[in-house]
């Protein structure tokens, strides 16, 4: 890999702090040196976001102008697999754009190009009952069969994507005439989604169903996950809604999925069991969700979802610390576990059992607004000691010391996430978007949440 690393996160140092070496010297050694700290920190974030936003500017599929599911950076991809663009990261990846014109990587009217394609492309592309499959391939907007019987419908990466679109649709809401027609155009594609019908008529959301397999995959949603949005979407729908109770009797099971328990210390808050054998699930259920919904001050009456989400990304870093395998490395500068490679494939990380020794950048990085000091350790670590784990794209997926073991490669479900909550710690943008939307406003009210 080139060595780019450190150039860059020099010059952006001496630009940001904004005095020669000849004024330096009339200033304070103690105050010289917390400015040069702060300034590097503000250059690092700076440039993780720049990286990461790059996997879906430069990085996109270009017929569709949405995210490749993958880039491998060693050209080994499976079969046909390098088109293929998947619906949740491209719903990550438009909210990594907004960070884009904000953080003056790409102008408005650039930014607003790229999203006129995205909404064009997905208005033709294969739809099921209003919902999008987990994947398209890209020159052609036809499903790619995520498995056999996945050719159909997925209600939870829609929700990914419909998060984004709605960000986006506030942030133009008030624009010019181009910019009020995308506006349009994204509304159209949200009252088009029939979250109800994906109830069979129960009292649950189901997240797949397939033209030629209907109903087979059977995967009720209930109990904590990365789902939460789907739900808040659902009942938030202006056209095709879903009643409270399916919310209490689906998703929170009654009332069983509040029943927590302590781990490294902390309460859960919420009961992560139903999808695990240990207390304590990988890290992007802290963030997917979260990423336009702002858990400051979010609560129902089963979470406080800052709580949890705090503690959440907590007890992932005391674990680290704790190390109760020995795996070469953990600390306070290398922690953090979520699906993504790892020597064996694809994999979920987190705590306990399916810890496999494997770091993954985005799981502490991704939860900046949570952990800040703990996360920055981490951008430090790989940044200005570890710079072999940062390609073009920003960190790869995944390493292992213990098995001494990385490869140059990307997800986009990994990459997203990192640039939307580092803004979202920086200065709560997409969160204010998302938020600001009255559908959403409406369908947390009818939910029973408090919000910020």
């Amino acid at each position: 890999m080139k060595k780019i690393i450190f150039p860059i996160v020099l010059i952006a140092l001496i630009s940001s702090m904004g005095f020669s070496g000849c004024n330096s010297k009339n200033k304070k050694p103690v105050e010289t040196v917390q400015k040069a700290e702060i300034s590097l920190e503000d250059s690092l974030l700076n440039l993780v976001q720049y990286q990461t936003f790059q996997y879906f500017w430069d990085g996109a599929e270009p017929v569709s102008g949405m995210a490749r599911e993958r880039i491998h950076m060693d050209n080994v991809y499976p079969q046909n697999d390098q088109n293929v663009v998947t619906l949740g990261g491209s719903g990550f990846g438009v909210m990594a754009i907004l960070v884009g014109i904000e953080r003056g990587f790409i102008t408005r009217e650039q930014a607003l190009e790229r999203f006129q394609k995205i909404v064009d492309y997905l208005g033709k592309a294969d739809r099921f009952h209003g919902a999008w499959p987990h994947w398209l391939d890209g020159p052609t907007g036809k499903v790619k069969p995520f498995s056999k019987k996945d050719d159909g419908g997925d209600l939870v990466e829609t929700a990914f994507m419909i998060q984004g679109l709605l960000a986006v649709a506030e942030y133009y809401k008030d624009g010019n005439e181009a910019e009020q027609q995308l506006v349009a155009d994204i509304q159209q594609l949200w009252e088009t989604v029939e979250w109800d019908w994906y109830t069979q008529g129960k009292d649950v959301l189901y997240w797949h169903w397939s033209p030629n397999y209907g109903w087979e995959m059977n995967f009720p949603v209930g109990g904590y996950n990365e789902c939460l949005i789907m739900y808040v979407l659902a009942a938030s729908s202006p056209t095709h809604p879903i009643s409270p109770a399916i919310y209490d009797k689906g998703w929170a099971l009654n009332g069983d999925i509040a029943k927590d328990t302590i781990y490294y210390g902390l309460s859960t808050v919420l009961n992560f069991y139903e999808h695990n054998d240990d207390p304590i699930g990988p890290l992007f259920w802290a963030h997917y969700s979260y990423l336009g919904l702002n858990p400051k001050g979010l609560k129902d009456k089963y979470a406080d979802y800052w709580k949890l989400n705090v503690n959440h990304a907590t007890i992932h870093y005391r674990y680290a610390l704790d190390n109760p395998k020995n795996h070469k490395g953990y600390g306070e500068n290398q922690w953090g576990f979520t699906s993504s490679y790892s020597m064996n494939g694809y994999a979920g990380h987190h705590p306990g059992e399916s810890d496999l020794g494997v770091i993954s950048p985005t799981a502490a990085l991704s939860s900046f607004p949570y952990t800040p000091k703990e996360s920055m350790n981490v951008l430090k670590y790989l940044y200005l000691e570890a710079d072999s784990l940062v390609g073009e794209y920003g960190p790869y997926d995944a390493y292992s010391q213990t098995e001494n073991w990385y490869l140059p490669r990307y997800l986009a479900i990994d990459q997203g996430p990192i640039p939307v909550m580092i803004e979202n710690y920086r200065s709560g943008l997409l969160w204010n978007l998302f938020m600001k939307n009255e559908d959403v406003k409406k369908g947390l009210a009818k939910l029973g949440f408090e919000t910020p």
